[in-house]
């Protein structure tokens, strides 16, 4: 690899985007994990529709109406409700996420996060977990108002670091984004952290791995 830069998606990559539904899961009941990935799709829904229809609303404010839609499909406890919005700020990374930034932080790659996320959410997330030392850049899609998988995303590297697509080595557990950076021309690998399948987009990633430590056997 000719890898200058390393870049992570955050949610479902670094993050744990159910974790947040799954610190309230004794008072949401069995139906947690359902309403988890029910609100993170339908998330997922509203930047893509939102990026068509050039009606763009920040990060958070997609998460909370996604939020709100969730909660009345399932039926939660509308005073749930800043409870899950807070615990979204401060989503609990994977396991092995700090041990394989630190890694990689000693052989001087340029290490970023590129997401959906706010600035201010991507600094809590990272504040939070401690890991404000490990990155270089925290890119948003807010400094382009438009969502993943849209080609202005993947040029704020590119951007900052005067550097080539085939230079990024891009990590993601979301294949529409895989495929979004790959089509791009970034080495785009796929961190499939639940045996999932692969989407037919026209990109097929080289390397598939199931958590964040096989990378260093790939750099």
């Amino acid at each position: 690899m000719k890898t200058k830069s390393i870049v992570f998606d955050a949610y479902g990559t670094l993050f744990d985007v159910n974790s947040a539904a799954e610190k309230c899961k004794d008072k949401i009941g069995d139906k947690w994990e359902g309403f988890a990935n029910f609100w993170r799709t339908t998330q997922l829904e509203y930047t893509w529709l939102r990026s068509l229809m050039k009606r763009h609303k920040d990060f958070w404010q997609v998460t909370e109406d996604s939020l709100d839609k969730s909660m009345k499909v399932f039926r939660i406890d509308i005073d749930m409700k800043n409870d899950l919005l807070n615990l979204y700020k401060v989503l609990s990374p994977y396991p092995e996420v700090k041990k394989v930034l630190e890694n990689l932080k000693k052989k001087n790659f340029k290490l970023a996060i590129l997401s959906n996320g706010t600035p201010a959410l991507l600094e809590e997330l990272v504040n939070s977990n401690n890991l404000e030392n490990l990155f270089d850049d925290l890119f948003s899609i807010e400094s382009v108002k438009i969502y993943k998988p849209d080609s202005k995303v993947y040029d704020l590297p590119l951007q900052k670091y005067k550097i080539k697509p085939e230079e990024v080595t891009f990590l993601s557990a979301n294949t529409w984004d895989v495929s979004g950076a790959g089509n791009y021309g970034y080495n785009s690998i796929w961190v499939n952290r639940n045996n999932a399948v692969f989407d037919n987009l026209d990109f097929k990633p080289k390397n598939e791995i199931n958590n964040l430590t096989q990378l260093l056997e790939l750099i």
